[in-house]
């Protein structure tokens, strides 16, 4: 089989090595086109040089195609990985750092909340360019294969604006599926499970084992599991109170919904800090900038090191490959896939992005109908899906009246923050990443004015309820192989132990 796939970030070294890994482990690949295309010359010529030399020493004669310039990465390309993060660490930080200022305290920012919706901003601008470059040059069959956070938000926009058809995809909901048969006693091919909301609030709203309904017998267990029950505190609450366990973890979960991490002297009582994803203040930020700081350094030594090695039992648990087997080869495939709803879940709106059950073969991605969701979780939901559609428009037209009623809606922002505070915030929040946002010239000149006239609110010198230092290179590498795994996983959080941090 000879297609072409091309990677849209493929600097990006946990992604682009494990998902090129992935795609060689299917034998009919052997013959594939790859492209990588980045922004930053430094990170990919040094993943290029690194999957380069892991193709060879598994015995692939292909030659990735290596270049700035995305065009030419994306001509005739059947498919598209995208694992773009617009603006980068620099960037992050702002949606990290500046709503502290305000009280709002994220672990990770980068799928609802005032990080999120920021990120959403910057990259909803630059993949409608994307789309219109991939509309251009690309096979006109291609299919996007959506990596890239805030999930919801980029998709929607991708599929409603951006004229590409485009699929988001998660690892979310294999983890929960492992909780949960972990609690059980079970294995996790024993235990059969449906999930259905949208990226990062979806619901295990079926759970079976030999047929028999495990669903109400999950709190129990969960509330009696030695590791769970510490590190799990807000998913085991809402499962408390809305009868379903949620797929995304701890410290995500606490920042999409106005309870977890509204008061300060209460966020220690939600979260744990064995591992980063268990709600750590900009614990994902901190993650991230070690990695990125570890493999620009240790570079040379990973060269040195074995190859990974392209066998079937290698494969990670990332959905893109196994579609891309599935649409080329027939075999059958079945995962958890985010798609434009059109009536899967009936009390969800028709235009969200919504994450539900898929079956992909020859005939392409098929998405049963769900029905209802129950009335709590599609709640929950909803009030997400209002954020999501406000700062999809705020982007797309460069609006930041949509981007300010965004923030008011969002339940963490609004729970923590006055109207006078969150337009305050979206001001510095604008200003300092003007450079990533080009659609909000003029509001950012008029946000400048407001800032550098005053009167301005006072705002606090907050570094969060569980702040934690980023690693030197000297610590890093007294645990060459913790470090070695933080900088190659596409899944940060993979590593939940305390000796992963």
């Amino acid at each position: 089989m000879a297609f072409k796939v091309a990677f849209i970030g493929a600097g990006s070294i946990g992604f682009t090595r494990g998902l090129l890994r992935d795609l060689l482990s299917v034998p009919e690949f052997k013959d594939i086109e790859v492209a990588f295309t980045d922004i930053n010359e430094q990170n990919l010529q040094m993943v290029t040089e690194l999957c380069q030399r892991d193709m060879v020493q598994n015995g692939f004669n292909i030659r990735i195609h290596s270049t700035l310039d995305r065009r030419e990465a994306f001509r005739n390309a059947k498919y598209i990985f995208s694992v773009v993060r617009v603006g980068g660490l620099e960037a992050f930080r702002h949606d990290i750092d500046i709503p502290l200022k305000y009280g709002i305290d994220q672990c990770v920012g980068d799928t609802l909340c005032a990080g999120g919706i920021m990120y959403g901003q910057r990259g909803i601008h630059e993949m409608l360019s994307i789309c219109k470059d991939i509309r251009e040059t690309a096979d006109p069959d291609c299919l996007l294969l959506n990596y890239a956070n805030p999930m919801a938000m980029i998709t929607w926009a991708c599929n409603r604006y951006g004229g590409v058809k485009t699929i988001g995809l998660c690892h979310g909901v294999q983890h929960g599926h492992s909780q949960i048969a972990q609690v059980l006693g079970l294995k996790k091919e024993e235990v059969d499970i449906i999930c259905a909301g949208i990226n990062h609030q979806t619901w295990y709203i079926q759970v079976k084992h030999k047929g028999e309904d495990m669903t109400g017998k999950l709190l129990v267990a969960f509330e009696a599991h030695p590791d769970f029950k510490q590190t799990e505190k807000v998913r085991i609450d809402m499962l408390r109170r809305f009868g379903y366990y949620s797929t995304e973890s701890n410290g995500h979960l606490s920042e999409y919904l106005p309870w977890y991490r509204k008061r300060q002297e209460e966020i220690p009582e939600w979260i744990d800090l064995g591992s980063w994803i268990n709600g750590e203040t900009g614990g994902y930020l901190r993650t991230c900038t070690e990695g990125r700081n570890w493999f620009e350094t240790d570079f040379p030594n990973w060269l040195k090191d074995p190859a990974i090695v392209y066998k079937e039992e290698n494969r990670s648990e990332e959905h893109g490959s196994y579609i891309i087997e599935a649409l080329e080869t027939g075999r059958v495939y079945r995962g958890h896939f985010n798609v434009v709803n059109h009536g899967v879940i009936s009390n969800l709106p028709d235009d969200a992005v919504i994450e539900a059950p898929g079956y992909v073969d020859r005939n392409g991605i098929s998405i049963p109908k769900v029905g209802e969701l129950p009335l709590g979780c599609a709640a929950v939901c909803n009030a997400s899906i209002s954020v999501q559609r406000l700062a999809v428009e705020a982007a797309v037209q460069g609006n930041d009246q949509l981007l300010r009623q965004a923030m008011m809606m969002d339940p963490l922002v609004g729970a923590v923050c006055n109207t006078k505070e969150i337009w305050q915030l979206t001001d510095e929040m604008l200003v300092a990443q003007e450079q990533w946002l080009p659609q909000y010239e003029k509001a950012i000149c008029k946000a400048k004015e407001r800032l550098n006239n005053g009167p301005l609110l006072p705002t606090k010198n907050y570094k969060g309820a569980a702040r934690i230092p980023i690693k030197t290179i000297d610590e890093m590498a007294s645990n060459r192989e913790a470090a070695n795994r933080n900088a190659g996983e596409s899944d940060k959080a993979k590593d939940r132990s305390p000796a992963g941090r």
